[in-house]
């Protein structure tokens, strides 16, 4: 009589959690100046957490860099075109040296070079990330200072978006408003591109985890 072995039952290995991905499935491609990614690939910030993942990156659409880029322009031509008529109606009793000309006219651009990168940094580095467990807004104020504000998905509240204006229409972007409960501080996305589907995506999002 043959002895009987008992049932063994394999265990079944536990499946790997899944990451969300947004309704769309498409990762976007980043380069040095995107505003809007869904998904994006090498894209990491100083406090994220282990296996934290980046759904969303945002920034300010570039339109906004158009009121600093003409300030600069001004500023550029000013040395060549506005200054010499203004001086050239003033009487002075002395000449002014050649020399404090060129002193002046470099300074001047020195300091335009410094309108111009400030503008440009202060709109590369204030970025918005939304990862599937965060949001997060770092505001860079200037090059020693910047802002760090974040809150949990699950103290999400409310989400809303606003955009007005023939441009904003025109070049489809606005204000992503999302409220929080608790102590939590508001955070909001100024001047985004695509707000709506920010908001879609955040909302599935807090869905998925429902």
């Amino acid at each position: 009589m043959r002895s009987q072995r008992p049932l063994e039952i394999a265990e079944t290995p536990p499946s790997p959690k899944r990451s969300f991905i947004p309704s769309d499935k498409t990762r976007s491609i980043m380069s040095p100046l995107t505003c809007f990614a869904v998904s994006p690939e090498g894209v990491r910030f100083e406090t994220q957490e282990k296996d934290e993942e980046v759904i969303l990156f945002l920034r300010q659409h570039p339109i906004f860099l158009l009121p600093s880029l003409c300030i600069v322009i001004i500023l550029m031509l000013a040395p060549i075109l506005i200054l010499p008529s203004f001086f050239g109606t003033l009487i002075v009793p002395f000449e002014v040296p050649a020399r404090y000309i060129v002193l002046g006219t470099a300074f001047w651009y020195v300091m335009t070079f410094g309108v111009a990168i400030t503008s440009f940094l202060r709109w590369f580095f204030n970025i918005y990330i939304v990862t599937q467990r965060r949001i997060i807004d770092i505001d860079f104020l200037h090059l020693l200072y910047k802002e760090f504000s974040e809150a949990r998905i699950d103290k999400v509240q409310d989400l809303s978006f606003k955009s007005g204006g023939i441009f904003a229409a025109f070049f489809d972007y606005g204000d992503v408003v999302v409220q929080t409960a608790g102590d939590t501080p508001n955070i909001d996305f100024t001047g985004v591109p695509k707000p709506a589907k920010v908001v879609e995506t955040i909302s599935e999002l807090i869905t998925s985890q429902k």
